[in-house]
């Protein structure tokens, strides 16, 4: 059995958006999905929510067979967890799925201090085996052009990318209830390529 853990996004819970069927169908499949609830949903602050999420990372089990998933500025969570995990000491995760993530600041002041710095890419690179990209090109929140931010993704760690021809955020708002296959078989490709 592997676990997924899923960092959410801004305002969001770990019922929202497309977590509760994503959870049903990898549960059914054998795989523990762990959602916390990350501290200050409505006013993120990085750092909180880069060690809240990897508290729960750790407590899901060796980093070998767990895949971290993020939504929006989660995503981006999961980024800075992977800059500061040590590699050495737990070893790389079986990778990351990065659904409708920003690679740069997109406008929004509460959410900047994620961005402040850029991304060390190599050594988030070193922290997971696989990464995918999953994105709609018709996103209205990873302005200016939601390709130019798949495309950064995908130079800076040689991922994968899955862009939907609709689709919008994949889920803007914390009650748009949506199912994303997509992002299940991701998850379980991600798996599959394990040795």
């Amino acid at each position: 059995m592997s676990t997924i853990v899923v960092s959410h996004g801004y305002t969001a819970r770990e019922d929202s958006v497309w977590f509760p069927s994503f959870q049903a169908e990898l549960e059914a499949l054998g795989h523990q999905v762990v959602i916390p609830n990350l501290p200050g949903g409505e006013a993120p602050v990085a750092e909180v929510w880069r060690k809240a999420f990897a508290d729960a990372a750790e407590q899901a089990g060796p980093a070998g067979d767990t895949v971290l998933v993020g939504h929006s500025i989660g995503g981006v969570n999961v980024l800075r967890m992977l800059e500061a995990h040590d590699t050495e000491k737990a070893g790389p995760f079986a990778g990351a799925v990065l659904v409708s993530t920003a690679s740069h600041e997109v406008g929004y002041d509460q959410l900047a201090d994620f961005f402040d710095g850029g991304f060390d890419w190599e050594r988030i690179r070193a922290a997971a085996a696989d990464f995918q990209v999953l994105a709609a090109i018709d996103d209205p929140v990873n302005t200016p052009d939601p390709i130019e931010h798949v495309a950064e993704l995908v130079r800076g760690l040689g991922a994968t990318a899955t862009v939907l021809p609709s689709g919008a955020h994949l889920g803007a708002y914390p009650e748009d209830h949506i199912e994303l296959p997509d992002a299940v078989r991701l998850v379980t490709d991600v798996l599959d390529k394990r040795g």
